[in-house]
Parts: structure tokens; C-alpha cells; sequence
């Protein structure tokens, strides 16, 4: 792994760990095992290395649902893919973590990826849950748009709810919970 990419990784983990105002340019070099010369020499500063890094984990996350919701079987088997994806629960999300960290919103560059990656979920979901309605696999009345967005909400909320109470369990409830709602509108 070159440099830029370790510093880039660096950046990624301290960034979901600690927030922006807790990944400081030094903490960035000491994980990556790089000088402050080839942060520099990569990277114009922290916001731009902070982008990088915002920017990558995006493409991740983006990447690793798009396989889940891509593959075969009914809407609902890729939903539920999604749903119950392995996730490092009590971490939270790697972007819904950006998204509570007033540094990261309260920039336009920043904020950006974070912004362009739940409008593209929601998005995504939206799609797979139409092709249900159109396949007769869910209820025409079905909203695919605003559930989706309930989808995601439940996912990240469950984040919340599980950090809060330091166990999975609440997640794990609510993922649970909106699957079963899931199955009884599918029954129609």
C-alpha cells in the first residue's frame, strides 16, 4: 500500500472513530506511519486529505450495497440483503457517522459525499422496491420513495439507538421490525 493510500485509510478510521476535530494531521501521519512531508506532499492539508478519505468511504459503502441490492431474487430478498448485511453495530454507520458530525455538515465540500451517498441509497431503494410493485411482488399503493426513506431511517436510527445502549440489540430490533412490516405489505 503506497502512501497516499495509507494515509487516505488513516484518515478513514480516525475520522469514524474521533470526528473531524479529533483527526489531527499528526494522529493521520502516526497511523499511516508517514512524515508530515508526504501528507503534505499528497494532500494541500487536512480538509483536502478528510475529503479523500470522506469521498472513498462513500464509494465503499455505495459499492457494498449496490452488490446486495443488484444480485437476484425478489425485491424483498434484496432488501433484506441490505438489511441484514454483516455491520459493525456499535461503530454505526461509516457514513451516518459523518453525517452527526457538525464539522463534516457544516462544510459544503465535506457534507457533499456524505449528502450524495444517502440521496443515491434512497434512490437505490426506491428502485428495487418499484421493480417489487411492477413484478406484482409488493402492493401497487406502495410508496417506493417514501419507503425507502423509512428504510434508511430505520437503519441509521437503529446506529443510534444501538451506540446508545452499547449492544446491539436495538438494531437489531429495528432491522427485525421493519422486515416484518416488510412480509405483512407484501401479503397482499
Amino acid at each position: 500500500m503506497d502512501t497516499s493510500e495509507r494515509l487516505i485509510r488513516s484518515t478513514q478510521e480516525l475520522l469514524r472513530d474521533r470526528g473531524y476535530v479529533g483527526t489531527s494531521p499528526k494522529a493521520i501521519q502516526q497511523r499511516a506511519q508517514a512524515g508530515q512531508g508526504s501528507m503534505y506532499h499528497h494532500f494541500s492539508g487536512k480538509p483536502a486529505l478528510a475529503l479523500a478519505a470522506i469521498r472513498r468511504t462513500a464509494e465503499e459503502l455505495r459499492a457494498e450495497t449496490e452488490a446486495l441490492l443488484a444480485g437476484g431474487g425478489t425485491a424483498l430478498d434484496r432488501i433484506e440483503k441490505y438489511l441484514l448485511r454483516e455491520r459493525d453495530v456499535l461503530r454505526g454507520c461509516p457514513v451516518g457517522r459523518l453525517a452527526q458530525d457538525p464539522d463534516i455538515v457544516a462544510s459544503e465540500d465535506l457534507r457533499q459525499p456524505v449528502h450524495e451517498t444517502f440521496d443515491w441509497l434512497r434512490r437505490r431503494l426506491a428502485e428495487v422496491l418499484a421493480d417489487g410493485v411492477a413484478r406484482n411482488e409488493l402492493p401497487a399503493d406502495l410508496d417506493p420513495d417514501a419507503t425507502a426513506v423509512t428504510l434508511a431511517a430505520v437503519v441509521q436510527g437503529g446506529y443510534v439507538l444501538a451506540r446508545a445502549a452499547s449492544s446491539a440489540e436495538p438494531f437489531e430490533r429495528a432491522i427485525d421490525g421493519v422486515r416484518k412490516l416488510l412480509g405483512a405489505i407484501s401479503q397482499h
